[in-house]
């Protein structure tokens, strides 16, 4: 069964991020395409990367690197529930990002976002980044504005209209990640394919 983790990137206390994300899944949990998990970055404290050599060596040395790469290479695609911070995503979950590679690798991602414009100028950062971490991002996104939907800019109260594109944005990360397990089990050499494009 595809395995999708639903990553809450913000650790901030009174975060708007928790409600929504406890949204995303209480909507992913109805289908039965894949298995969806909650994780919070609360609880894998990462310090600043503090890792000698870059991820892509996976020559780990720190325990709390180990347990954050075992719980990512669980999932073969994401959701990433990310507030926007100063026209871009938090540093908790950029972060976060940054310790890991392989782990993300030929997998799919998605993203909502809340802020004052729906979070869309973090989710622009996100997606420069997932394409670095050879993550395929799907188009559609679920936006949610801290105006509209947050009473008293807190308490989260989505309307009816942003279930539906909670639904098309998961058909697409479901049907992606699928796509991509060729890729992730090797049965298909990158090496190869290139060369044969290129000819």
């Amino acid at each position: 069964m595809t395995k999708i983790g639903i990553i809450l990137g913000s650790t901030r206390p009174g975060r708007n991020g928790e409600a929504v994300a406890r949204w995303v899944t209480e909507i992913a949990s109805r289908r039965d395409d894949a298995e969806f998990e909650l994780v919070d970055l609360a609880d894998f404290p990462l310090p600043h990367l503090d890792e000698a050599v870059p991820p892509s060596m996976n020559a780990y040395q720190n325990d709390h690197t180990k347990a954050w790469s075992a719980k990512i290479a669980e999932f073969d695609g994401f959701v990433f529930v990310t507030p926007e911070y100063n026209h871009s995503t938090s540093g908790v979950l950029k972060n976060a990002l940054d310790y890991l590679y392989t782990e993300w690798n030929n997998k799919a991602a998605a993203f909502v976002s809340y802020g004052g414009v729906g979070g869309a100028r973090a989710v622009e950062h996100l997606r420069l980044i997932a394409s670095e971490l050879q993550l395929a991002t799907v188009r559609a996104q679920v936006a949610i504005s801290i105006v509209t939907e947050f009473e008293n800019y807190s308490t989260f109260k989505p309307g009816d209209h942003l279930e539906p594109q909670v639904g098309v944005m998961l058909d697409q990360l479901v049907a992606w990640s699928k796509a991509l397990a060729p890729l992730r089990a090797g049965s298909i050499d990158l090496d190869e394919l290139e060369e044969s494009v290129a000819a």
